[in-house]
């Protein structure tokens, strides 16, 4: 078995652990998906189960992402976060730099907002499975709110930082190829052309 490593950590956090977490919401209606966590008391874990329920976070996490993309992303460039519109043809030199930016900022950005929403789907579902205003609110939905504020703050901040950093990555690039195929001019020359 492969250990959890810098390659594929951003694919477990970003995909996996959010799309498990909306498939244990999704258990509160299928006694499938309960056989596949080991919940049900007549039941322990499986290595089917383990099996089904790893393709099943992985397929849900991505639908997950789907919907962050649809609404987080969204409601970030609304609010101040600007789509920089990259030319990743400027990349070439710095793909190993770019795929460092991806594992430090993005992956944790896409667990931060994929959380979002699939604790969202949770508290719904369970809400739901409860009898949606049979049940008062209470600590639960505090806490809900709580982590999704610290999600949403954290999302902000590593798509920011990604951004930024690859933006910053992007012009750095552009910098060394002027000064590369132009050793000779000088300041004046590159300010006017």
């Amino acid at each position: 078995m492969q250990t959890v490593s810098i390659n594929n950590f951003g694919f477990l956090i970003a995909y996996l652990v959010p799309g498990f977490t909306t498939l244990w919401g999704i258990s509160y209606f299928s006694t499938t998906v309960q056989s596949w966590i080991g919940i049900l008391p007549s039941e322990s874990p499986t290595v089917g189960g383990f099996l089904y329920i790893t393709i099943g976070s992985v397929a849900v996490g991505l639908t997950v992402s789907t919907i962050r993309w649809i609404v987080i992303d969204t409601i970030h460039h609304w609010t101040g976060i600007s789509d920089p519109g990259w030319d990743f043809s400027k990349l070439q030199k710095n793909i190993n730099a770019f795929d460092r930016l991806i594992e430090i900022h993005y992956h944790y950005y896409q667990f931060y907002a994929n959380s979002i929403i699939a604790v969202i789907i949770v508290y719904s579902i369970r809400r739901i499975s409860l009898g949606l205003w049979s049940t008062p609110l209470g600590w639960m939905e505090l806490l809900v709110g709580i982590f999704l504020l610290i999600f949403f703050a954290g999302s902000r901040d590593t798509l920011r930082k990604y951004y930024k950093r690859t933006t910053q990555l992007l012009e750095m690039d552009v910098e060394e190829v002027q000064t590369e195929d132009s050793p000779d001019l000088d300041s004046a020359d590159v300010l006017t052309s």
